[in-house]
């Protein structure tokens, strides 16, 4: 197919769905995604199979453990002129990733994330980041397929009255030191740990939504590391040593070595009782005030040698039947990009049946959902925290 032709699949305007999903057919599509959950590597599994079923598209994972790597795969691609036939078809992405691949146009053109048929479901006016991507305009170049937001997650049999407050959790840290920590920034829940102390501290948060200004970085952030400064010493291993991720975190809280936990999504304490890893004690709770929180999303780079099989499984994951498979604990426990309210009946009824299992809170519950900053900061931070407390 020549490049014209792979560029107007992308358009709704241009051809309808039916030859979209004429020309998936047979296609192998191989799909860049972050691999170390083996549940949500099962979820990913399952989806292929349902759409190799229905519309005869092969997805293969390509696991990846981080996907700054694929940007860069991307990029170099571009830069030996690769301009069809790239590696990649469809990547996991959100946050910087998102913006440099955007920035560099190294995407496939706006609008085909909405031109699939299940985007009209999508909760585009109650979940607004399923459209801005890290204040950054998705346009149509990213298909929603999952929410995020930072819970924390705790052992009530063991810590009946967990930190509920940035200060909180110093004292907290302060009058039981080991049994608090963080993953190591740039895992992206230490990351996410990072921006939500310098939400919560900086002078001027409106300066987030904004390109870090490198002429006030240093002062920008000065809270933050004043507040890390004086948390690490009380840190589990007196912040010599980090957990690795979210999975490790859990493990440590698990074995009884940390009070505390968290993660980026609110069923992932429900979904790990299920599977007899936490338990069935284990609750989790936000902070007050908010927690960050944003959207996940799968994108088609420009390169991409089976578009159209990328749409289709794109469109797939959007589908009531497979946001009802990963919002249920035992699966993933992921919540959906959905308007579960205005589905039809029997799409409704497959959210309405889920047990979200006894430590996920409800909307309400999760209380203000907290902005990412632009995606300039978290280089920045990443980079500031590694110089700050990095021995390597």
């Amino acid at each position: 197919m020549s490049s014209a032709l792979m560029g107007s699949a992308v358009h709704a305007e241009a051809r309808n769905w039916q030859e979209v999903l004429d020309t998936a057919r047979g296609q192998e599509v191989y799909f860049h995604a972050w691999g170390g959950e083996p549940g949500i590597n099962a979820y990913i599994s399952w989806a292929a199979e349902k759409v190799s079923a229905q519309y005869g598209v092969s997805v293969i994972q390509v696991k990846v453990s981080d996907t700054g790597n694929v940007v860069s795969q991307i990029i170099g691609e571009k830069a030996a002129g690769r301009e069809t036939g790239g590696s990649v078809d469809l990547v996991w992405i959100n946050g910087e990733n998102f913006a440099a691949l955007k920035r560099a146009g190294l995407l496939a053109p706006p609008g085909w994330a909405t031109s699939l048929p299940n985007w009209a479901n999508v909760d585009v006016e109650n979940k607004p980041t399923v459209a801005l991507d890290f204040t950054v305009p998705t346009e149509g170049q990213e298909a929603p397929w999952g929410m995020a937001q930072l819970v924390f997650i705790h052992d009530s049999a063991r810590v009946e009255t967990p930190p509920k407050t940035l200060a909180e959790l110093a004292s907290c840290a302060a009058r039981n030191p080991g049994r608090i920590s963080y993953p190591q920034p740039p895992n992206f829940l230490g990351s996410t740990f990072l921006k939500q102390v310098l939400i919560s501290l900086i002078k001027e948060p409106s300066k987030l939504q904004q390109p870090v200004n490198e002429a006030t970085f240093d002062e920008d952030v000065a809270p933050l590391f004043a507040y890390l400064d004086a948390l690490h010493p009380n840190l589990w291993r007196k912040g010599a040593v980090f957990p690795q991720d979210s999975a490790q975190m859990r493990q440590l809280l698990a074995d009884g070595e940390l009070d505390l936990a968290f993660s980026f999504n609110p069923g992932d304490a429900s979904s790990a009782i299920a599977s007899g890893s936490l338990p069935e004690t284990v609750r989790t709770y936000t902070f007050d005030g908010g927690t960050l929180g944003n959207t996940h999303f799968v994108a088609i780079p420009f390169n991409s040698s089976a578009k159209e099989g990328a749409m289709v499984f794109a469109d797939f994951l959007m589908s009531a039947e497979a946001q009802a498979h990963k919002q249920d604990p035992s699966v993933w426990g992921d919540p959906t990009v959905l308007n579960v309210a205005a589905l039809p009946a029997p799409q409704k009824a497959l959210f309405d049946a889920l047990d979200l299992g006894p430590a996920t809170l409800s909307p309400d519950d999760l209380g203000q959902v907290l902005p990412e900053p632009h995606p300039s900061w978290v280089s920045q931070l990443e980079k500031a925290w590694l110089q700050r407390y990095s021995d390597s």
